[in-house]
């Protein structure tokens, strides 16, 4: 079960780092070089030097948004298939199981959790795909 999450893990680990490497830090290079002429520009008065940093890390801002977005469904996906995984064990169980039945169940909860994880991480790559594909357009959706 924990190389099964381990799996897992490493695959998001590597592929956001891809991401980030390959993608994001350039984006996040062009704002921190905005910020830097905002700051710079000594005719600006305060507020104008604020807006000018807001305008600068406005898209760093959405692609962190849109990010953790795509995040938060994939591991709320992956929870799902946990849980029907941990709901069809239950409704296994006998009243009063044996211990013969109640390791058997458990094994098929194992099984299941790690066909989970499994298909979880084949989803990975297109996934970091599809954000690529969404970073470079300017399109977070």
């Amino acid at each position: 079960m924990e190389a099964a999450q381990a799996r897992v893990q490493n695959a998001v680990t590597a592929r956001s780092e891809e991401l980030e490497k390959g993608q994001i830090r350039s984006v996040e290079a062009e704002m921190y070089k905005c910020n830097l002429k905002c700051v710079e520009n000594q005719s600006y008065s305060v507020e104008d030097k604020d807006h000018c940093l807001e305008r600068c890390s406005s898209r760093m801002m959405q692609i962190q948004k849109y990010v953790q977005s795509e995040m938060e469904a994939y591991q709320n996906r992956l929870q799902r298939c946990a849980m029907d995984c941990q709901d069809k064990a239950r409704d296994k169980m006998p009243a009063s199981p044996k211990d013969g039945v109640v390791d058997k169940i458990r094994g098929e909860l194992e099984k299941c959790m790690i066909n989970c994880a499994d298909s979880h991480v084949e989803l990975v790559g297109p996934m970091f795909k599809r954000m690529g594909k969404s970073i470079a357009s300017n399109k977070y959706s």
